[in-house]
């Protein structure tokens, strides 16, 4: 019995602002929970992975990019993007709406996509989530980065992670860095990206 399209929710406004959560969710690592994945039902607020795509058909200059060898679709829909292919420099955040820390964290990888635009890539991996709760949580948060859907964590497993949240630095050379542990802020993610991706971000 075919569905009925007209069932189909409205997609929820965006929120002029994101709110805290208390400090001790800070603090806490998140671990995977149990997520049943549901269906592309809201509408996704990523841009489309182009861009990542278009110019990544070989590796970056100067060495092979440290990645897995893995294709992930992107949230939006189009051609998987081949991670072992793109070009850094590059941040590249695993998150899941599940996870306290990435929920914190989120907002700022926005933040350094929008000021480093044409200088560094600044993608999203949502992880092992339920689809449509990643795109909600996105939308409401004003969270538009060209992200990757990785439902069954293959990137998180193949870089040896058992836990949320984990960024990976890549740079120009091919060159990565893994970061895990507590929720990233903004001088500590402005640190690590000047030192691991060669990209300086103002302010």
């Amino acid at each position: 019995m075919s569905r009925d399209l007209a069932s189909r929710p409205a997609p929820r406004p965006a929120l002029a602002r994101w709110l805290t959560p208390p400090l001790v969710l800070l603090l806490a690592a998140c671990t995977a929970t149990e997520v049943t994945p549901g269906p592309d039902e809201s509408p996704a607020p990523f841009a489309d992975c182009a861009s990542l795509t278009a110019s990544s058909s070989e590796p970056a200059s100067g060495g092979v990019p440290d990645l897995p060898d893995l294709s992930l679709p992107c949230f939006t829909g189009g051609a998987p993007v081949r991670l072992a292919a793109l070009r850094g420099p590059a941040v590249i955040n695993l998150w899941g709406s599940w996870c306290a820390p990435c929920r914190e964290e989120l907002p700022l990888l926005q933040e350094l996509a929008d000021a480093t635009a044409g200088r560094l890539r600044v993608i999203g991996v949502d992880t092992r989530d339920d689809r449509d709760a990643g795109a909600s949580f996105a939308s409401d948060h004003g969270v538009t980065m060209p992200t990757l859907y990785d439902r069954d964590q293959k990137l998180l497993t193949a870089l040896e992670k058992l836990q949320l949240p984990v960024t990976v630095f890549l740079r120009g050379d091919g060159k990565r860095f893994v970061y895990t542990g507590e929720a990233l802020d903004k001088p500590t993610l402005g640190t690590l990206v000047r030192d691991h991706t060669g990209v300086t971000v103002a302010g």
